[in-house]
């Protein structure tokens, strides 16, 4: 299908950097940083939205503060990057578009990365800052986990994690193009594979070695979400686009939280690159997806 020039922009950032991955194969982990970090461009600045760099329970944050946001009401929000990649200043943006059409704040989590910081420190992060937000008195039912690819994977695991720790759940969990198997068993992983500007098996299996090391399984519950019981899970917002490799996650998640009787919905947007809500404010499809994240929410 055709893609507008607002939204093919996102996949020429994505090409331009598979392109530099494959003429420059030894770049190192600064190098790779440095360059992802521009995934903040595509989205334009959400109007009225200020920020605030702070800690959520010793975890480095940026607060994004829609003006007349609900300040009872935030988003713990998990950057995605492989886990190894991306940070809370490359997310901000998209993060306070989703802050402000949902009418609350959000806390982007500068969270410990791979490799310096295998699995489980992310999750471990992702968990200290939300018994802090509990501790300042923001009630479980007013905080939404959300995320993008690797940190979708957060946003659902964290969720887990709070389970099986007897803490309280969130109110809701939405997810950008999750990465959440870490056994890569999704068949768009080929099917797509000529579509996805980015996202290859390949990729995929370089930031699976730096976060798991050599002592995680991939079929380990709390790195693959997928290998869980979604029984008694919040409501959950999944989206993602119809070029990208990684849209079996979506899909696979959605189905088995649908038949364990999640309140789940699916939003697979044609044409659509890796996390294409990274094109806030500046493509439709992004706003419009966002315009329908908000309207479920407000459904709830």
């Amino acid at each position: 299908m055709a893609i507008n020039k607002e939204a093919g922009a996102l996949r020429a950032l994505y090409q331009s950097w598979t392109d530099q991955m494959v003429a420059n194969p030894n770049l190192t982990i600064l190098n790779l940083r440095s360059m992802f970090d521009e995934w903040g461009q595509p989205a334009l600045e959400p109007e009225n939205v200020s920020y605030k760099s702070d800690h959520a329970g010793g975890v480095e944050a940026i607060w994004a503060l829609p003006a007349g946001a609900d300040t009872s009401r935030v988003i713990v929000y998990t950057h995605g990057g492989g886990f190894a990649v991306g940070s809370a200043d490359s997310h901000r943006k998209m993060a306070g578009h989703l802050a402000k059409a949902l009418g609350v704040t959000s806390v982007v989590l500068h969270y410990r990365r791979a490799p310096e910081h295998p699995f489980p420190a992310q999750i471990e992060d992702a968990i200290t800052a939300y018994k802090a937000l509990l501790a300042q008195g923001f009630e479980p039912k007013n905080i939404l986990t959300a995320g993008d690819s690797a940190g979708g994977n957060l946003a659902i695991a964290s969720v887990l994690k709070c389970r099986d720790l007897g803490l309280p759940l969130p109110g809701a969990v939405i997810v950008y193009s999750p990465w959440l198997d870490m056994a890569l068993r999704g068949a768009t992983l080929q099917t797509n594979a000529a579509t996805d500007a980015l996202v290859s098996r390949s990729i995929l299996e370089a930031m699976r070695g730096m976060f798991l090391g050599s002592q995680t399984d991939p079929l380990d519950k709390l790195a693959n979400p997928l290998e869980n019981d979604f029984t008694g899970f919040p409501p959950l917002y999944i989206t993602c686009g119809g070029a990208e490799t990684l849209q079996s996650d979506s899909k696979t998640l959605f189905d088995k939280a649908k038949a364990q009787g999640v309140k789940a919905t699916l939003s697979v947007v044609p044409g659509m690159q890796h996390v294409f809500p990274a094109l806030s404010g500046r493509a439709p499809e992004a706003d419009q997806e966002l315009a329908r994240i908000a309207a479920w929410y407000r459904s709830l």
